[in-house]
């Protein structure tokens, strides 16, 4: 059995790593529950962002303002991705298809431009932590978890409580309806794919290093849709909190038993969840 204070340590790096996941699935849980599309160019555009980011850095801008450049950048790609989706009226089923070439593609570029090599995100404050009792506090995860916590409550009230918010839920609930009370259903369903899109350029900074990686992971969030009107806003947040969950899970399992046991775990609490309670996904 594990000490205590390397089980401390492991739920602390489990939610670090947990808010880093409901970044990941923010903005695909925003695609799929407000536009009903599964977009899976989001993962690869986060790989993209957090190459981008790594380049950027080493040219020496700061990781956090790199997001100035590449958030507009996949802001205009994500407009540009729904509009051909729209103009084509691409059923949700026939997104998987369109965005799995796109997602091909992207990492395509990537491994041509970047080869397979391992590539590390440095910065002036990478190093910076401190001691918390007995456990010890990073900067960069710390900061890490509080992009996470605001971008999720940030949404959540935009949702909830601006006009902006119920037109959005209003368009995703009866889109006709909604037009014919003047919401410009075209335009907020462009701008909201540009937003998604560019949330995905958010966990690059975040990272604490860029890799080619074969294996992906997606977050509970990003899978989840909510049919009810006052669920809907509510989604924000519940994508950061399932990535945390997963996040403790897995570290809290991999200092007991073995890394092996990790995805056994965290794939088990997301069945569960599922089976159990459906209608929150």
């Amino acid at each position: 059995m594990p000490s205590w204070t390397l089980l401390g340590q492991s739920a602390l790096s489990g939610v670090f790593i947990g808010a880093l996941y409901g970044l990941l699935g923010l903005g695909l849980t925003l695609c799929w529950g407000l536009l009903r599309q599964i977009n899976l160019a989001h993962f690869a555009l986060v790989f993209l962002g957090a190459y981008l980011t790594y380049q950027l850095s080493a040219a020496g801008v700061d990781p956090l303002l790199t997001l100035a450049a590449i958030a507009p950048a996949f802001f205009v790609f994500g407009v540009l991705l729904h509009w051909l989706l729209a103009r084509f009226k691409v059923s949700p089923l026939n997104t998987l298809l369109v965005t799995f070439g796109f997602m091909v593609m992207i990492e395509s570029l990537i491994q041509w431009i970047w080869s397979a090599d391992f590539r590390r995100l440095e910065s002036h404050y990478a190093g910076i932590k401190w001691k918390v009792g007995a456990l010890f506090v990073p900067l960069p995860e710390l900061l890490t978890l509080a992009i996470a916590v605001g971008i999720a409550l940030c949404i959540w009230a935009i949702l909830r409580f601006s006009d902006l918010g119920r037109a959005m839920r209003a368009a995703a609930e009866d889109a006709p309806i909604a037009a014919a009370f003047g919401v410009n259903e075209k335009l907020l369903a462009l701008a909201l794919s540009g937003f998604c899109a560019a949330l995905a350029a958010v966990p690059g900074p975040a990272s604490r290093s860029a890799t080619r990686s074969r294996r992906r992971r997606s977050t509970p969030g990003s899978a989840s849709c909510s049919r009810g009107d006052d669920r809907r806003p509510r989604q924000s947040a519940r994508a950061a909190g399932r990535g945390i969950v997963i996040g403790v899970s897995e570290a809290l399992t991999m200092a007991v038993t073995a890394p092996a046991w990790a995805p056994l775990v965290s794939f088990s609490l997301l069945i569960g969840a599922l089976l159990l309670r459906p209608e929150k996904f």
